[in-house]
């Protein structure tokens, strides 16, 4: 039996704080898209995984806190706080995230956040 929609994305949204980039990058159709709304969006998994490596660096975890999950058919909608941990810092973005699965993966990922209040953590 297939894992629906709604678990698909909450497992993938823990999946994160281990930052295994491998098992993250298990989630995602071939050529899936993904659009952090404030950047240009990757197609691709290997675009994807570039991204997410050099996104990650230097963090020793990233925490999905999420705070409501909505599923209808295929597409999950996510309102998180994502929180990016260091031994130095933590930054803590709230973010609402919409997510188009095929076949149990992600085909589709965009994620709409205030880029200036990440950097402004980024840089305090």
């Amino acid at each position: 039996m297939p894992t629906p929609p709604l678990d698909v994305v909450l497992n993938f949204c823990a999946g994160w704080s281990k930052l295994d980039i491998d098992e993250i990058m298990g989630y995602f159709h071939a050529d899936a898209v993904y659009h952090n709304i404030p950047v240009d969006p990757l197609v691709g998994r290997d675009g994807i995984r570039e991204m997410i490596v050099g996104f990650t660096a230097g963090w020793d975890r990233v925490d999905f806190e999420v705070r409501h999950a909505l599923a209808q058919g295929d597409v999950v909608l996510t309102e998180r706080v994502d929180h990016f941990v260091s031994a130095e810092r933590t930054i803590s973005l709230p973010v609402m995230g919409t997510f188009e699965l095929e076949g149990g993966l992600i085909k589709a990922w965009r994620d709409y956040f205030d880029l200036n209040q990440f950097m402004s953590q980024l840089t305090a």
